[in-house]
Order: C-alpha cells, then sequence, then structure tokens
C-alpha cells in the first residue's frame, strides 16, 4: 500500500473507497471552504448554502478527480468558480458585513476598545473591497481557507512565487493604508 500525504490519495485507496476518502476530506475541507466562501460573499447564511453547493458538484464531479493530483486544488476550482458563478446570478458587488468578520468577540473588553475594534473592522472591510479581485483572492485562500502559497498557486494557476509576491505587495498595501489612516 501507498503512503499518502495530506491532500493526496493513492489510486488504491481511491478505488477501493471512494465515499469513505470523499468523508475524509469534507471533514477536512470544510471549514477552509466554509470560511473562504464566507471571506468572498460575506454572509454566513448564504456561504453555508454556497458551500453545500461545493460539495454537492464535488461529490458529483468525483470521478473526474485524478487521484495523482492535489484534492485541495481540484476542489478549490470547483468553489472558486461557484462563487463566481453566484456572483455573475447576482450581479452585485461583494461585501463583507463587519459582524461577520469579528468572529470572536471579547466579553471583557471596554466600551472604548470594542469601538476602536468596530472601527479598525469597518477600515479593514473599506480597503479589502479596495483590492484588486486577484489579490483579493489571494487574501482570501490564505486566510480565508487558510491554503498555503504552494495550494493557491495550483488553484490559481500562478507560480508559488507569483503567489508570495502577491501576497507581499498586498499585506504591504494593507498596512500602509491603516498608517496613513492613524496618521491622519
Amino acid at each position: 500500500m501507498t503512503e499518502s500525504r495530506p491532500g493526496m490519495v493513492s489510486a488504491e485507496n481511491y478505488k477501493d473507497n471512494k465515499t469513505e476518502v470523499f468523508a475524509r476530506f469534507y471533514e477536512e475541507y470544510l471549514p477552509k471552504v466554509l470560511r473562504y466562501i464566507s471571506y468572498r460573499v460575506g454572509d454566513m447564511y448564504l456561504a453555508e448554502d454556497l458551500t453545500s453547493v461545493v460539495f454537492e458538484k464535488a461529490l458529483t464531479r468525483l470521478d473526474s478527480y485524478r487521484s495523482e493530483g492535489a484534492f485541495a486544488s481540484w476542489l478549490f476550482s470547483i468553489v472558486r468558480n461557484t462563487v463566481t458563478d453566484h456572483f455573475r446570478v447576482k450581479a452585485k458587488r461583494q461585501t463583507i458585513p463587519i459582524e461577520e468578520v469579528s468572529e470572536v468577540r471579547s466579553q471583557d473588553d471596554p466600551p472604548e476598545e470594542e469601538v476602536i475594534r468596530q472601527e479598525d473592522l469597518q477600515k479593514l472591510h473599506e480597503y479589502l473591497s479596495q483590492l484588486s479581485q486577484r489579490e483579493q483572492e489571494v487574501i482570501s485562500l490564505k486566510f480565508g481557507a487558510e491554503l498555503n502559497n504552494r495550494e493557491i498557486a495550483k488553484t490559481l494557476s500562478l507560480s508559488e512565487t507569483n503567489v508570495g509576491v502577491i501576497l507581499y505587495r498586498t499585506l504591504c498595501k494593507l498596512r500602509q493604508r491603516f498608517k496613513d489612516w492613524q496618521d491622519e
């Protein structure tokens, strides 16, 4: 039996029990897919609906998955196409509600700190919406789906170096915008 790495399925395992393999990938990738989609659509209920659509598509297209390739790249191709289709149908601008961005709230924060944090989140949302589509995509895959640069590169058909450069420049751009805003 061949040893498999995370994201890789041996041909033997795949042929023996597709359902079990898919269930394992579902458990592993569900949180990443849901976070990525929620970053992109800005509505947790819609993100949950689209996530179920993604996994339904993945299950019905499981025979097209080649076990030699990385499952994450294959799955995130489906994810990205599903989100793109959603925006095409809705033809609306994507936004991220501030309430959705702040998942964990401390009950111990004084009201002043909460106001400052909410203001920072609002600015972050504004600055993220001003990024190019590619920059938003890389940020969403990196921090929403928690993919590494290699997985992002495969998903977006870019080189790993290019992903690193885009990520670095985008983060620098965001830092500079925050610095400029705070200096005002």
